[in-house]
């Protein structure tokens, strides 16, 4: 069996986090699932404003750490961008219903989803990680699970690879 396949990008900037987020807005479609990975701080909500903003959001995007999930118009799919860092069972975040938001013309942004990855179908992991020494820079890895992705991935590898 061969291994996941996995891209690891270097962004400098705030802009540049924003452009990968682009990046992968642009080969998203209803359906999926993408969780954002990473450490208190580490850019998932700002990752999630620069894909939002790729797709047509025009409102603000941001954390739903109380109210769990927000919803935003893009004049296609509708972009659910939810945050499980509050939830403590499972059970919580089964009662979200995540999946089923996906299924009906969405696409689903799910910060600090990877605690509950295994209760996730198809999806791809977006892990963002601080690097020492530069504030703005960031380390951001991307895997997919299943063949949704799959199919998508040369694509997004020929996009995000560029100089």
């Amino acid at each position: 069996m061969s291994p996941s396949p996995r891209l690891t990008l270097r962004a400098p900037s705030l802009e540049a986090t924003h452009a990968v987020a682009a990046a992968l807005a642009a080969l998203s479609r209803s359906g999926d699932v993408i969780l954002l990975a990473g450490e208190m701080g580490a850019g998932k909500t700002a990752f999630a404003q620069g894909f939002g903003r790729a797709l047509g959001v025009t409102e603000p995007i941001t954390s739903p750490t109380f109210t769990l999930v927000h919803s935003y118009d893009t004049g296609g799919p509708t972009l659910h961008h939810a945050d499980l860092y509050r939830l403590d069972h499972l059970a919580e975040v089964a009662d979200l219903a995540l999946g089923e938001l996906a299924e009906f013309d969405g696409i689903v942004l799910v910060e600090w989803g990877d605690v509950v990855e295994s209760s996730f179908g198809e999806h791809l992991v977006v892990r963002l990680e601080l690097l020492d020494g530069d504030v703005d820079a960031r380390r951001i890895v991307i895997s997919p699970t299943g063949p949704t992705w799959a199919r998508r991935w040369p694509e997004l590898t020929q996009r995000l690879e560029r100089p």
